[in-house]
């Protein structure tokens, strides 16, 4: 058998050439498709309203145990950042939000609920992912929290605290959904 052969005039490279698309993009990119993996992983549908207006998904859940519909919705704006490392200490981390957002997810009473998906990433996009015959791996983590009823506090932008204990997996959605079903919320 023979091994493939670098074409020549082509150098050969210790690490693979990635793409010019901008960070801030490849991040909005690698969070989106955690958000379908926790989906699926859940049970869960997604759809994304054209044009978003400030909120990027909507997350279905159906189940006859629901008592207030057999199908439930909540609603997602999702965040990407590398400027809190990932991993961070304490029981949470500190992120801004333009105050255009923060009113969006804040309002209180609400039809269908919001929740604000923050992913923290690392810095190198080559610590994004890893992948074996076993498993596939998207670095770092998705954390959740309703912001409903926060106040607007800075000017422009408003520092909200995202609790360390509410990682974004399908359990999470799972129990979100389960306490939406049943009138309450997220």
């Amino acid at each position: 058998m023979a091994l493939a052969q670098p074409e020549e005039g082509v150098p050969e490279r210790t690490e693979p050439l990635r793409g010019t698309l901008a960070t801030t993009a490849c991040m909005e990119t690698l969070q989106v498709g955690y958000l379908h993996a926790v989906a699926a992983a859940a049970g869960c549908s997604l759809s994304q309203p054209f044009p978003d207006n400030g909120i990027d998904w909507h997350v279905s859940h159906g189940s006859p145990e629901h008592t207030v519909d057999d199908e439930v919705t909540i609603k997602i704006q999702l965040k990407a950042t590398a400027q809190v490392a990932p991993g961070p200490p304490g029981p949470t981390f500190a992120f801004t939000l333009d105050n255009d957002h923060l009113v969006k997810l804040a309002r209180t009473p609400v039809a269908v609920h919001k929740i604000l998906v923050v992913m923290l990433v690392p810095r190198d996009r080559r610590d994004w992912l890893r992948a074996g015959h076993d498993r596939l791996d998207l670095r770092h983590c998705c954390y959740w929290t309703n912001l409903a009823g926060h106040p607007v506090t800075g000017r422009r932008r408003t520092t909200v605290r995202i609790p360390t204990s509410r990682i974004f997996d399908d359990r999470a959605l799972c129990r979100i959904m389960t306490r939406v079903g049943s009138g309450g919320r997220p």
